[in-house]
């Protein structure tokens, strides 16, 4: 299986922080990863890093074996990553169909008008919103707006799919809901980065995880192993959800 996104020696330091330290690791094409550890432990962080939100300090980022950690992150969108985050992000003054119009104008492979439209009209429909494009984003409830923002997402057609705690705060209908939902990428085989606290989905969605804990990768492994593993256990005693 090919790789499609590696990390090398990836390190952020925030004057006197380092909230990174030298991670590494890899994601072969059509995996889906979980990225795990406790509150603060850099997991956002490294996210930022894939994505270009922020430049490293030192280290690599590949994408399909190209150096892309001196992209800005609209260049690094065009190679195809794309993301969700842990606060959802949506253009409030438009429709749930013209937030996706107007990020396919400046994807990998720009977009406009009617080709436009039903590429976005086609993102609601893999998301559960068919129909839904005229719709107000203010008239959608809060799984619906992830959602949307997932449509927009994964309308862009992305090697790379970053969830950043893409199921946080949702109830347990909307949780059973959003863990199929990601599931059904995984079966189209979308390489998937899925931060996460919910141990049920995680366990479902992910075979492999890497956990942080401290900006230190402490572990990288089969999931059934990885939550087993004494150092993971301690790491996350008191701050961890065990569902």
């Amino acid at each position: 299986m090919s790789v499609s996104l590696e990390l090398r020696g990836l390190r952020k330091e925030f004057g006197g922080l380092v909230a990174v330290k030298d991670i590494d690791f890899t994601v072969s094409k059509g995996e889906v990863l979980g990225l795990l550890g406790p509150n603060g432990s850099g997991k956002t962080t490294v996210m930022n890093l894939i994505s270009g939100a922020l430049t490293p300090t030192s280290g690599e980022v590949r994408l399909n074996g190209q150096p892309v950690q001196h992209l800005a992150a609209h260049r690094r969108a065009r190679l195809g990553i794309a993301r969700t985050f842990q606060l959802v992000r949506l253009a409030q003054s438009l429709n749930a169909r013209d937030n996706i119009v107007l990020s396919l104008a400046f994807g990998r492979d720009p977009l406009w008008g009617r080709a436009a439209r039903e590429r976005a009209d086609g993102a609601l429909a893999a998301v559960g919103l068919a129909g839904r494009g005229d719709a107000e984003v203010s008239s959608l409830n809060y799984i619906d707006q992830k959602r949307l923002e997932l449509a927009r997402a994964i309308s862009a057609k992305p090697d790379i799919l970053l969830l950043d705690e893409w199921l946080a705060g949702l109830n347990p209908s909307e949780l059973r809901t959003g863990i199929d939902l990601i599931c059904t990428l995984k079966a189209q085989d979308m390489t998937i980065i899925l931060v996460e606290h919910i141990m049920e989905a995680v366990r479902e969605i992910c075979p492999r995880c890497v956990v942080m804990s401290a900006g230190l990768k402490i572990a990288d492994g089969p999931t059934s192993q990885v939550l087993s593993n004494p150092q993971v256990v301690t790491a996350y005693l008191g701050d961890f959800e065990y569902a």
